[in-house]
């Protein structure tokens, strides 16, 4: 039974998000008629219960929003997590972030500092406390082992950042939700975006948004013996996983990592709690819906544990190079344009998706554009993802 089975009903208007012909994803909804300034637990539940359902959900009309207001949802999304961002306080985020606080900018918002101010170019001269902000390192596609020529990209030619999801995988488990506020940014012109992978794949879209997938959807391509493989196995990660794939470059397309044999060594991530390393099961089902979802977040992991019964010994993979091929025959089979959402936010709606169904990435643009302006929050969830069948307690 839902959590919001047994309380009033929605004061709210949930819309399946419309689509074209050639358009494939299955999932998307927009959510009218709600102020998140002054939201009743009730709602707060139905709110829950539709981003596990409809996995990306738009809500309208937040541009008054206050940004503690926007914590305060995350939190009451889950109010048994620690009151703290998913990924620690800016402070640990900035010295155990790697990649992450590398690749970008981000700053907290005064008063409300597990908001986190994440965008392009000049931000205003108060945005909320923040004086004269200019983002110069957004997130942008530099990371890509093949350079984007520059002359390309003022075209208007850009690329999937880098698909993920929100997790820190190492200490905390991953948010269930994560919230985008949408700011300002520019609309046009449409930028164009490139797999660069040798497909020949592309497809345009409005500037400063942020694309889905859903791994539900990509289990579901899957064989029924892959399935039964996925079912069974799990991944461990590795500790400090960003700092350990900090000197690494991305593939083209934003999906896994170019294997150049640049991950560190564990001695040199520093000290780590073995404890607080983290296994997850590879398919992560939804708890409302009970939908399975291929979930594995390939640049972070260090070993795969495969088997295909609960009696099987699991043959373990500890070879990068063997686990990214693996995954990669899985999980491209869904990147594809028309399995890509990607949600036009006007300024002032809310997105919001969850985070144990979807990848998601940025898409860059041209500076010449203009700013971009995004309030995003996510809080360490209670409770870690459940796999279709127990992990092994030895793992």
């Amino acid at each position: 039974m839902s959590p919001s089975a047994m309380v009033p009903d929605p004061t709210f208007t949930v819309t399946p998000m419309n689509k074209s012909p050639k358009e494939k994803y299955n999932y998307g909804a927009t959510v009218t008629g709600l102020d998140l300034n002054d939201i009743s637990d009730a709602d707060v539940r139905h709110l829950s219960d539709a981003i596990w359902t409809h996995k990306v959900v738009l809500v309208k009309g937040q541009k008054d929003l206050a940004p503690i207001k926007q914590w305060e949802l995350v939190t009451r999304f889950d109010p048994n997590s620690p009151q703290v961002h998913s990924h620690g306080d800016l402070k640990t985020f900035n010295s155990k972030g790697g990649l992450l606080s590398k690749a970008r900018e981000v700053v907290g918002i005064p008063g409300a500092e597990n908001v986190r101010l994440i965008g392009k170019g000049f931000q205003g001269e108060d945005h909320y406390g923040i004086k004269n902000k200019t983002i110069t390192k957004p997130l942008s596609h530099d990371w890509h082992y093949k350079e984007l020529p520059q002359e390309e990209f003022d075209a208007g030619n850009v690329r999937f950042q880098r698909w993920h999801m929100d997790a820190p995988l190492y200490g905390r488990d991953p948010a269930w939700f994560t919230t985008l506020r949408c700011i300002k940014r520019p609309t046009e012109p449409q930028v164009n975006i490139r797999w660069d992978d040798e497909s020949g794949l592309s497809m345009k879209a409005e500037p400063g948004l942020t694309a889905f997938f859903s791994n539900v959807q990509m289990y579901e391509m899957m064989t029924e013996d892959e399935k039964k493989m996925a079912d069974h196995s799990w991944v461990e990660y590795a500790p400090h996983p960003y700092m350990w794939i900090g000197d690494c470059k991305g593939n083209s397309n934003g999906l896994g990592l170019v294997s150049q044999g640049k991950e560190k060594k564990l001695e040199e991530l520093g000290d780590f709690d073995p404890k607080e390393v983290k296994t997850y099961p590879m398919v992560w089902v939804n708890p409302v819906t009970g939908e399975k979802a291929f979930h594995v977040h390939g640049i972070c992991a260090r070993k795969l544990f495969l088997r295909s019964s609960l009696a099987e010994e699991p043959r373990v993979i500890d070879d990068v190079v063997e686990i990214r091929k693996l995954l990669k025959t899985i999980q491209e089979r869904v990147l594809k344009p028309e399995y890509i959402l990607i949600p036009t936010m006007d300024e002032g709606d809310i997105i919001m998706w969850a985070n144990y169904q979807v990848f998601h990435t940025a898409i860059d643009y041209p500076e010449s554009y203009g700013p971009r302006t995004m309030h995003q929050a996510n809080i360490a969830s209670s409770a870690g993802p459940v796999g279709p069948n127990p992990i092994p307690s030895a793992a």
